[in-house]
C-alpha cells in the first residue's frame, strides 16, 4: 500500500457504529473519568481491579474484573495508575503479550526518574506494544466536558499500528492527538504537564522587572524628589499617580520589545547573507514569546485606559481644579483658552485611543479561536501591518503628551529625564530601524534572502 492511501485511510472517519472494548487498569480518579468519558462515547469499559467489587464511584455501564479477566477481553489497555505499582504487571505478561498498553502516568517533578514510566513499562513487559498517551489531559476536564483548554493529546509509541489505534480512540473522545514520534518522546510528554505557563517565564519576569525598575524611578521623582526640594509631601501618588505613569510606560516598551526581534532578526541576514543560519538561541527564545510580551503590554495598557478615567474621581484632581477657580476669583481674571494646548491634549487623547483600538484588535486575533479562522496571509498583516500601526499610534500619543517638554530644563528632575521619555527608546528604535529597513534598496535584498539567495552558498549545506 502506498504512502497517500495509507494517509487517506487516517484520515477516513469511521463509519461503523461499534467500538471497540477497552480495558482500564486502576479505579482511581482519572481511570474512572476516562472510563466514563468513554462509555459516553459509546466504548464497551471493562476495569481491571484487585477487587471485583462495584464501588459506587465506577461508571454503572462498566464491567469490573480481575487483572487478567478484563486483559483479556481488550486489545488495548489503558494503565491508570503509578509507576511504582507497575511490578505486578509482570505477572500478567503472558495475557498482555500483544497488547497495546496505553501508560498515562504523570511524575511529581521534572526528569524524575532516568527513563520515562512509559520506557520503564516498556522494559518490564517487552512483549507488549507501549503508546504514551493521555497525561495532559486531567480528570475533571474529563468529568466537566471543559475540555476545551487541554484538547490536545500527545501521542508516541515505537509501534505504528499501536499508535493509530490509540489515536483512533482519542478521535473518538472528541479530543486531538498529536503524534510526537517514537517512545523517545514520553520523557518531553510526561514533563509538558509540570511546566508552569513555560512560553510566559520569560515574558512574566521580564514584566517584573521592568515594572520594579519603573515604579521606584516614578517614586524617585514624583515623591522623593518633591518631598526634598519642595517640602510637598505627595506620598498618596502611590496609588493613582505612580501606578498610572508605570502602566502606559511598561505597555510602550512591551509592545516595543514585540517588534524589536524581527528588527534584530532581519539585521542578522543582512549582515550573514543568508536564511539558513539558525538565530543565536537567546533570539530564538525571544521571537517565541512574542505573543505573551503583547498580551502582557496589552494588559498594562488596559489598566492604563482605567486608571486614566478614574483619575477626575480623586479628591487631589478636585482639590487642585478648586485650587484653580478660587486663584481665579481672587485675582479676578480669567484665563483665556490655550488653543495650542487644546490642539494637543484632543490630539494626544485621539492618538492614545485609536492606538488602544488597534492593540485591542491586536489581542483578539492573537486568540486561537479568531486566528484559525483566518489564512496566513491576513493573520500576517494583522499582526504585522496593523502591528505597525498600533505602535506608531501609542508612540505618536506620547510624543505629543510630552510636547515642548522634551526641551526644557524643568522636566529633568535630577538631571534624570521623565518616565514617558524612558519608555520612548524602545519603541522609537524599533521605528526608525525599521523605516530604514523597508527603504526600496533595504528590503529588496532583504527579500532576496529570504527567498533563498545566499551570499555564500556553502553556508546552505
Amino acid at each position: 500500500m502506498n504512502k497517500n492511501s495509507s494517509n487517506m485511510m487516517a484520515l477516513a472517519p469511521n463509519t461503523s457504529n461499534k467500538r471497540e472494548t477497552v480495558c482500564i487498569f486502576g479505579t482511581g480518579d482519572f481511570g474512572r473519568a476516562l472510563g466514563h468519558k468513554m462509555i459516553q462515547s459509546g466504548y464497551p469499559v471493562v476495569y481491571g481491579s484487585r477487587s471485583s467489587q462495584i464501588s459506587n464511584l465506577i461508571p454503572k455501564d462498566a464491567e469490573v474484573l480481575g487483572h487478567a479477566e478484563a486483559a483479556q477481553k481488550a486489545a488495548v489497555i489503558i494503565i491508570a495508575i503509578q509507576r511504582q505499582h507497575y511490578n505486578f504487571l509482570t505477572k500478567l505478561a503472558d495475557v498482555l503479550h500483544g497488547k497495546v498498553l496505553v501508560d498515562i502516568s504523570n511524575n511529581l517533578k521534572l526528569n524524575q526518574y532516568p527513563e520515562s514510566n512509559a520506557e520503564y513499562l516498556a522494559q518490564l513487559l517487552p512483549g507488549s506494544k507501549v503508546v504514551k498517551g493521555f497525561n495532559t489531559v486531567s480528570a475533571w476536564a474529563l468529568q466537566s466536558g471543559t475540555l476545551d483548554a487541554s484538547r490536545q493529546v500527545f501521542i508516541c509509541g515505537d509501534d505504528v499500528e499501536a499508535k493509530q489505534m490509540v489515536m483512533n480512540i482519542v478521535r473518538g473522545l472528541g479530543l486531538t492527538p498529536v503524534d510526537k514520534g517514537s517512545l523517545l518522546a514520553a520523557q518531553e510528554i510526561e514533563n509538558y504537564p509540570l511546566q508552569l505557563f513555560p512560553t510566559w517565564k520569560f515574558p512574566i519576569f521580564l514584566s517584573l522587572g521592568l515594572g520594579l525598575f519603573y515604579f521606584f524611578y516614578c517614586l524617585a521623582l514624583d515623591v522623593i524628589y518633591t518631598y526634598i526640594y519642595e517640602n510637598n509631601n505627595f506620598s498618596f501618588f502611590i496609588a493613582i499617580t505612580v501606578p498610572n505613569q508605570v502602566f502606559p510606560a511598561m505597555a510602550l516598551t512591551l509592545f516595543g520589545l514585540v517588534y524589536l526581534p524581527g528588527i534584530f532578526a532581519a539585521i542578522i541576514q543582512l549582515y550573514r547573507g543568508t536564511k539558513y543560519r539558525r538565530f543565536p538561541d537567546w533570539l530564538d527564545k525571544w521571537m517565541l514569546c512574542r505573543k505573551q510580551l503583547g498580551l502582557i503590554a496589552l494588559a498594562f495598557a488596559s489598566l492604563h485606559a482605567v486608571f486614566t478615567l478614574v483619575s477626575p474621581l480623586r479628591a487631589f484632581s478636585s482639590w487642585r481644579t478648586s485650587r484653580q477657580i478660587v486663584s481665579q476669583a481672587l485675582n479676578n481674571q480669567t484665563q483665556p483658552l490655550d488653543h495650542t494646548n487644546a490642539w494637543r491634549s484632543d490630539s494626544y487623547l485621539a492618538l492614545g485611543m485609536l492606538g488602544f483600538f488597534v492593540f485591542v484588535l491586536l489581542g483578539i486575533t492573537s486568540l486561537p479561536s479568531v486566528s484559525n479562522s483566518v489564512n496566513w496571509r491576513e493573520f500576517r498583516f494583522i499582526q504585522s501591518k496593523l502591528g505597525y500601526l498600533a505602535l506608531i499610534l501609542c508612540t505618536a500619543h506620547v510624543l505629543i503628551y510630552g510636547g515642548d517638554w522634551f526641551l526644557n530644563p524643568a522636566a529633568y528632575k535630577w538631571y534624570l529625564p521623565d518616565t514617558y521619555m524612558l519608555s520612548l527608546i524602545v519603541p522609537c528604535t524599533v521605528l526608525v530601524v525599521k523605516f530604514v529597513l523597508i527603504l526600496p534598496c533595504v528590503d529588496k535584498h532583504l527579500t532576496k534572502i529570504r527567498q533563498g539567495w545566499e551570499r555564500n552558498p556553502r553556508y546552505s549545506e
